[in-house]
């Protein structure tokens, strides 16, 4: 094994370190399995809920996002954006929806690679799956600006609606309709999962850290 590889992937444990001290070497690896776990998980569950209240829908209509795919009262939804020009929902993020599924796949094999790593370059293996969440906001926040501010002025009623950004959580109002938007079960599974890796990634630091500074004293009065 190279220097600039062995560097990368750490110092091993000694036996007699592990025997002693095995739960402090044992909880970084849990934490990130468990999190590897939700990830992969969560790719069966939805990641996002809207429901627009509308006068003509005393109950509200739903959509679930997941990560390629849109579920529940789509048609409806889109019939009404027809009215005002926006575009249809299942029209959006077409790249992310394509990669998102195998993404998730390589991002929860990176936090599986973390483990058998034993320096700081862990943080970096694991950083894709901890800011995933934020990613999937901020990049469906991007999805609806775009469509509420791309409305077609050919529309029926796009003299009645001014171009608009709909929240990507919480509630938001666009002319009589009402939306109210919050993350699904998928969202707090990857969230989750950050929080795992975040308590994970400290657990790491302690146990491996004093292994990587002695490893480097050592090199150092060579």
């Amino acid at each position: 094994m190279s220097e600039s590889v062995e560097k990368i992937i750490g110092p091993r444990v000694p036996a007699e370190e592990m025997r002693v001290h095995r739960r402090r070497y044992l909880a970084p690896t849990v934490l990130f399995l468990l999190a590897a776990f939700l990830l992969v998980a969560s790719i069966f569950e939805p990641y996002w809920r809207l429901t627009l209240h509308a006068p003509q829908y005393p109950n509200g209509l739903t959509v679930e996002a997941y990560l390629n795919n849109l579920t529940g009262d789509v048609n409806e939804i889109d019939g009404l954006n027809h009215y005002i020009g926006m575009r249809p929902l299942d029209e959006a993020a077409p790249f992310e929806k394509s990669v998102s599924v195998l993404g998730v796949a390589v991002v929860a094999l990176l936090i599986l690679a973390a483990v058998f790593v034993h320096s700081r370059w862990a943080a970096l293996l694991a950083l894709p799956a901890l800011l995933f969440p934020v990613i999937f906001l901020v990049d469906l926040q991007y999805w609806l600006a775009n469509f509420g501010q791309n409305l077609d002025p050919a529309a029926p009623l796009s003299n009645s609606v001014q171009p608009f950004v709909p929240p990507v959580l919480f509630e938001g109002k666009i002319a009589q309709f009402r939306t109210v938007a919050s993350p699904d079960i998928g969202l707090w599974m990857a969230i989750l999962a950050s929080a795992l890796i975040l308590v994970g990634l400290y657990f790491h630091r302690r146990a491996y850290k004093p292994l990587v500074d002695a490893q480097e004293a050592v090199a150092v009065h060579e």
